[in-house]
């Protein structure tokens, strides 16, 4: 697990912005972003330990947050060749080995695509692919869409990697007018040091980043 670090004065200048005390279920949605073998398991093309470690903190939240009557969604970062969803050449470039294993890991049907098994997956949840780092931007996914029709206004995020998808995904919803609830330890990056710079960031501008522990007495209080 990474070792966190977020300093009190980052947190008392971000709760002048973003401070939630209660939740309301109904109206609130756990979206964990790219749980996915490619990022989750060991050998992997971007499989790292701390991804691996979260999967059990995660399933606890998706747990808590059915219990308590609310929508738990499941990403996947996905690689299309369609437009408009197609990555840019520039973006990525198939002639390195890397990139070119990365690309295969990410494509529909293949291991790396798929959730990771130890995940605990509701009949209720919602499980959708991603084409950007963020689910909220153009092209992204119709994520918005779909929680506007259902009237979903906060946002509890957790997933992988913390500093790119993770919290690509809570700046744009932020902007977009959703409350951000960042689950600090049911997120994961590469090192600590990517970690606790993203937990930053969010703290101060966009999200009220706190453990689970809290996170799930705070659904145990709205049941």
């Amino acid at each position: 697990m990474h070792r966190i670090e977020l300093p009190g004065w980052a947190v008392e200048r971000g709760r002048r912005m973003n401070c939630f005390e209660r939740i309301d279920p109904a109206r609130t949605a756990l979206v964990a972003i790219d749980l996915q073998n490619a990022f989750t398991l060991p050998g992997q093309v971007f499989g790292n330990p701390h991804a691996c470690d979260i999967i059990p903190v995660v399933n606890r939240l998706a747990a808590a947050q059915r219990a308590a009557g609310g929508l738990v969604v499941w990403t996947r970062q996905t690689i299309s060749r369609t437009p408009p969803t197609a990555y840019q050449p520039w973006q990525y470039d198939a002639t390195d080995p890397f990139v070119a294993r990365a690309i295969a890991a990410l494509t529909p049907g293949a291991d790396g695509h798929a959730l990771h098994p130890g995940l605990d997956l509701g009949p209720g949840d919602l499980v959708l692919d991603k084409y950007r780092y963020s689910a909220f931007i153009r092209h992204g996914s119709d994520l918005d869409e779909r929680l506007r029709l259902l009237g979903i206004d906060t946002l509890i995020v957790a997933g992988t990697l913390t500093n790119v998808c993770c919290e690509s995904t809570a700046r744009d919803a932020y902007m977009l007018g959703y409350r951000i609830l960042f689950a600090a330890d049911a997120t994961a990056a590469v090192t600590d040091a990517e970690h606790n710079a993203a937990l930053l960031n969010l703290c101060l501008n966009f999200a009220d980043v706190r453990e689970t522990a809290a996170l799930l007495a705070m659904l145990e209080a709205a049941r």
